[in-house]
């Protein structure tokens, strides 16, 4: 079992930023990915960004490189550096990962973030 606890997420005016943090306990030793996905109201949950366990990354199409994942394994956590935020990034931001443990993969959810982009 993994757990994942999100913090971070908050109100800021078009063109700000945040950083959300996710912090993962449990059985880290199994994990493979850690990222980040956001639901929007009325839409479907959709990637953002992941980062492997041997540290690459791989982001969503439309973010014009304005976000960035980092992962800090001393602390067990993923970051998630939003720049230049739009109205359109408003959602509640959900921490992944992905474990592997005797050949079985199993995926973990937070309980998700809110971020609101408005002036």
């Amino acid at each position: 079992q993994v757990q994942l606890v999100e913090s971070g997420g908050g109100l800021v005016q078009p063109g700000g930023s945040l950083r959300l943090s996710c912090a993962a306990s449990g059985s880290i030793f199994s994990i493979k990915t850690m990222g980040w996905y956001r639901q929007a109201p009325g839409k479907q949950r959709e990637m953002v960004a992941f980062v492997t366990s041997s540290n690459n990354t791989r982001y969503a199409e439309n973010q014009e490189g304005r976000f960035a994942i980092s992962r800090d394994t001393a602390k067990n956590t993923v970051y998630l550096q939003m720049n230049s935020l739009k109205a359109e990034d408003t959602a509640v931001y959900y921490c992944n990962a992905i474990t592997s443990l005797r050949a079985t993969l199993n995926t973990y959810w937070g309980q998700g973030t809110q971020v609101t982009v408005s002036s």
